[in-house]
């Protein structure tokens, strides 16, 4: 599959003729993220340049857009001035207006723009060279060593004869990290976000980041992508769908915008499992491979709002058949006789005034009407599927740059799982959509404030229910790892609750305050309190923990599970 899709896409890259100047994407960042998308909220109405369900986006889209942002009215503030041009230096060249060069570049030849530490431009080449730095160190309550993280490394991106567009990003990282997320890091073999790692210093992991991208235009109206990371759907700080929380992985991407529409395909190569050693961390051996596959629709409904409809399938054996970008999975899926997992689904938002969002989504992974909706029938372990609600709302109470974001997700016991081998939704031992996986319920609470130009301060609260499991012989339905065709839990096909197992809860609050001392060069404090209480725990755990660093085009780490 994969020499398939490079090859063909090398075909029609080199034989296509109507090729156009386009850029790389531009890498998934919740901050940076949220700050283009709340002047589309603020503007009451979806942008006509690029559908926001599907991330990230590519940086010519996005200088489309802050265009036409420019003189709409919906820059008043300082600090909404100061952000136009910080989003406008960082995507200089698919910038219209001039945006300024720097003062003092250092020998004349570094820095020249605020945001490159080298560029070069012509006809022909188009390159932006950046170092990647990340230094941290904090104290966590009760624990004498010092959490840190050191991550140097590389970036690059620029295009070929404007028409093939390029993106790579490197680095080396060793980290330790705070004592829940060390936990999550030794029981599922994985670090969060980036899978592989050895051990360092005892306690701590080191690993090697990597992600990149070829990208071009098929058509005038078709793109496509070849690369190595993650995508995100959808609107939340979650997603129920695809989110970014496993580690990068091979895919190809194609997108075909036409008129209100926008379909997305996505066929990707992941890793099914992690091969351990004796002492609890991955081997150097080869790990058995899956496939995904997965299509997105997305409508511009009027002005207000956008839905789109999804369908994905995982195999643990490559099949031609879902290769068809138009095909509906599941009628594939019957005609063959495979196990294949599918699941489908939507998500949608509604601008329905300026300043304020509706969104959600709704994914499907198995359902059965009659239990559904039969009095006998309730709470059936056939029933799966997850949902999330959201609500943004822009200045509050017309508070310049105070954005609230309020969140609800939940997914039943043993979404996301499957009876098959290799076929849950993850990827090297990580969810491919919520980090609880399943069998959950949690609500969040974001606010957002800009006091000055260049501070940010962002407070994350979190409440989780979940139910976990009491041994690694029984499934609850929470672990998406696990085969859910017997469970051992005595419970049966019926009475499956959200919570059932060893229940948990968890109260968390973040605040981190970010200061912005040159272009993508911030400073950050952030403290994190995190109470969790179960079952079998005799008294609360609780955690606290206060973090500051510099960080140079990262972004930032949040611990937020």
């Amino acid at each position: 599959m994969k020499k398939f899709i490079i090859l063909t896409f090398l075909s029609l890259l080199f034989f296509n003729k109507e090729s156009v100047g386009q850029g790389a994407y531009v890498p998934f960042n919740r901050d940076y993220y949220h700050l283009l998308e709340r002047y589309e909220i603020l503007q009451g109405e979806n942008n006509t340049e690029f559908h926001t369900g599907f991330k990230p986006y590519r940086r010519d889209q996005l200088g489309a857009f802050l265009d036409s942002i420019s003189y709409s009215g919906v820059i008043q503030s300082r600090a909404d001035r100061f952000n136009l041009e910080y989003l406008s230096n960082d995507n200089w060249e698919f910038i219209s207006r001039d945006t300024p060069y720097s003062k003092n570049p250092i020998f004349r030849k570094l820095y020249r723009k605020p945001s490159d530490l080298f560029h070069h431009r012509d006809e022909v080449v188009d390159i932006h060279v950046n170092p990647v730095l990340y230094l941290a160190g904090g104290v966590e309550q009760d624990v004498d060593r010092l959490r840190l993280r050191n991550s140097r490394g590389v970036e690059l991106r620029g295009s070929i004869d404007r028409k093939v567009a390029f993106y790579t990003y490197m680095t080396t990282t060793q980290s330790i990290f705070p004592s829940w997320v060390k936990d999550y890091i030794e029981h599922s073999g994985a670090v969060p976000g980036e899978g592989f790692w050895k051990r360092f210093e005892g306690e701590g992991y080191g690993y090697f980041s990597a992600m990149g991208h070829v990208s071009f235009n098929l058509t005038k109206h078709i793109h496509a992508q070849i690369g190595h990371d993650r995508n995100f759907v959808g609107e939340g700080y979650r997603s129920m769908i695809l989110s970014d929380f496993s580690n990068p992985y091979l895919f190809a991407k194609i997108n075909t915008k036409i008129w209100k529409f926008n379909l997305t395909n996505v066929w990707a190569q992941l890793n099914a499992d992690v091969i351990f050693d004796g002492q609890g961390r991955p081997t150097d051996g080869r790990y058995p491979q899956k496939w995904f596959s997965f299509h997105r629709l997305g409508m511009n409904i009027g002005k207000k709002l956008n839905i789109g409809l999804f369908e994905s399938v995982m195999m643990n054996q490559f099949n031609w058949n879902y290769l068809n970008p138009i095909i509906f999975y599941r009628w594939v899926e019957h005609q063959l006789g495979t196990p294949d997992k599918i699941m489908l689904g939507m998500d949608a938002k509604w601008n329905f005034t300026p300043g304020m969002q509706l969104y959600g989504q709704f994914a499907l992974d198995e359902f059965v009407f009659s239990e559904f909706f039969g009095i006998d029938g309730k709470q059936s372990s056939r029933n799966k599927y997850g949902l999330q609600a959201g609500y943004k709302y822009i200045d509050v109470f017309k508070i310049s740059n105070l954005d609230l974001q309020l969140e609800y997700n939940q997914a039943r016991p043993y979404t996301y799982q499957e009876k098959f081998d290799f076929q849950s939704f993850s990827n090297y031992r990580t969810p491919l959509t919520h980090p609880l996986g399943a069998n959950f319920r949690e609500a969040v609470g974001i606010l957002r404030y800009q006091p000055a130009p260049r501070l940010y301060a962002n407070f994350t609260g979190i409440f989780q229910y979940f139910g976990d499991d009491p041994s690694e012989g029984v499934n609850f339905g929470k672990d998406v790892l696990k085969n859910r065709l017997n469970p051992n839990t005595g419970i049966g096909l019926f009475g499956n609750r959200i919570g059932q197992g060893i229940e948990n809860r968890v109260i968390m609050g973040s605040l981190n305050l970010s200061y912005m001392i040159k272009q993508n060069v911030f400073l950050d404090l952030t403290h994190t309190y995190r109470r969790r209480t179960a079952q079998d725990l005799n008294a609360p755990e609780i955690n606290q923990f206060t973090q500051a660093g510099i960080r140079v085009n990262m972004v930032r780490n949040d611990f937020n599970f």
